[in-house]
Order: C-alpha cells, then sequence, then structure tokens
C-alpha cells in the first residue's frame, strides 16, 4: 500500500510540474537559448539511461554482447537519421533480439 502511495505522490508531482510550465507559459516568447538548451534534452537523458544500464550495483562496468551490438547498431542509425526515436527503436530492438537469443 505504501508503494501505491508514493507512486501516486510522484504521477502527481511530475504531472503538475509539467502541467505548470504550460499554463505559466502559455502566452510568453520562450527565449532563444532556452530553446537552443532544450535541444539537448533528450541526448542528455539517453546518455543517462544508457549509462545506468552498463553500471552493476557495485560500481563496475557491466557491458556484455546484447549491449554492445544494441550500442554499435544505436550508434550507426543516431550517425545516420539524427532521430532521437529511430536510436532508441533501432537499439533497443537489437538488444532484445540478441538477449533473447543468447
Amino acid at each position: 500500500m505504501i508503494d501505491l502511495v508514493a507512486i501516486a505522490i510522484v504521477g502527481l508531482g511530475t504531472y503538475f510540474s509539467r502541467a505548470l510550465f504550460i499554463v505559466v507559459l502559455a502566452n510568453r516568447r520562450i527565449p532563444d537559448p532556452v530553446l537552443v538548451s532544450l535541444q539537448f534534452v533528450a541526448p542528455a537523458v539517453l546518455a543517462a539511461l544508457v549509462v545506468a544500464l552498463l553500471i552493476d550495483e557495485d560500481g563496475a562496468v557491466a557491458i556484455g554482447i546484447p549491449e554492445l551490438a544494441a550500442f554499435a547498431v544505436g550508434g550507426g542509425v543516431a550517425y545516420k537519421t539524427r532521430s532521437h526515436i529511430w536510436t532508441l527503436v533501432a537499439g533497443m530492438t537489437v538488444y532484445w533480439v540478441v538477449r533473447a537469443v543468447l
């Protein structure tokens, strides 16, 4: 029950923090430096997710064949398409397939 309450509180907090920006900034122009810096949010989040997945509980690097294959394919797709979505889809697909095969 405590877990459910924690999930609900975090979910509501996330919703209200996002809704606050929409309501407050609805009729305002966002400065160009802010828009430029927002372009780097998706790559930074993707890099943080990748690093979090490649580190085990002790802080040691834990890279196997599925991770290396997904990293290589994701890197190639990112280089060719410059699309965060296609990079994520390609990398995760390769990861799941290689992991299922091995």
